[in-house]
């Protein structure tokens, strides 16, 4: 399934994000050791970090020895990365178009990143061709379902879209049909002290551009006192959930 993206806007909107990504990034935290679980006791040693924000995981990997090409779509994420020597090579590119030779590295890591991409399927058969025979794949994105609470409190007090929907488990497996996807799914709730704190976490990590191309707008004091009174809550919090799926393709 294709979706109309506007890279442009993609990398602006994390590249705002770049210097304070880190200390609102909890969910690229918990779905990056989910993924890191995943990961073969071989991986690597050469890998791509494929959408690497301010290489977290990059330095992750980095840690344990391997080599790493840092790649994001954001020139600013890529500046992050490199003040704090995530890497060893950084590529400015996009995972729809990889500036990468054929059978170039031998696994590629791409946490929450794919689900930026206009056709999935193009992103993962990006994935393969740089990986070489033997190598692995390692992605995971957000899914159909995810932020349901911006969703819920924004509807009752307009009819636009506040939030991305993104592709079903079973899209997800159809891009990936005939490539020996093996999945995990996974639900994870953050919460937070208001719906305005929950809304900054979604713009501290870039999150606020929408496929249709509208920017997040400035909130009255009297919107924001109806988003209280309708955004989901527990005894934790105001809620924010997400519905990610772990992929592992095999070359």
């Amino acid at each position: 399934m294709t979706l109309q993206v506007n890279k442009q806007a993609v990398a602006q909107a994390f590249g705002r994000a770049a210097q304070h990504y880190e200390q609102h990034a909890e969910l690229q935290r918990q779905s990056g050791d989910a993924l890191l679980a995943l990961a073969p006791a071989g991986f690597g040693p050469h890998l791509l970090d494929a959408g690497c924000g301010t290489g977290w995981y990059s330095r992750c990997w980095r840690d344990r020895g391997r080599t790493l090409t840092a790649l994001d779509l954001s020139d600013s994420m890529l500046a992050a990365a490199r003040e704090q020597h995530s890497a060893h090579h950084y590529l400015q590119g996009d995972i729809d178009d990889l500036p990468l030779a054929d059978n170039s590295v031998d696994g590629v890591w791409s946490n929450l990143a794919v689900q930026w991409s206009s056709d999935l399927r193009l992103a993962l058969q990006q994935f393969l061709r740089v990986t070489r025979p033997g190598g692995t794949v390692l992605f995971s994105t957000l899914l159909n379902g995810s932020l349901h609470e911006v969703h819920q409190a924004w509807s009752q007090l307009d009819s636009r879209q506040h939030a991305n929907r993104f592709l079903s488990a079973a899209q997800v497996t159809s891009a990936a049909a005939g490539l020996a996807l093996r999945s995990e799914q996974q639900m994870i709730t953050l919460h937070f002290s208001s719906a305005l704190s929950a809304m900054r976490s979604l713009k501290g990590i870039g999150a606020t551009h929408l496929h249709s191309g509208r920017g997040a707008s400035v909130l009255t004091r009297k919107q924001l006192a109806q988003l209280e009174q309708h955004w989901p809550q527990d005894e934790h919090g105001y809620q924010l959930s997400y519905h990610l799926m772990y992929g592992v393709l095999s070359k």
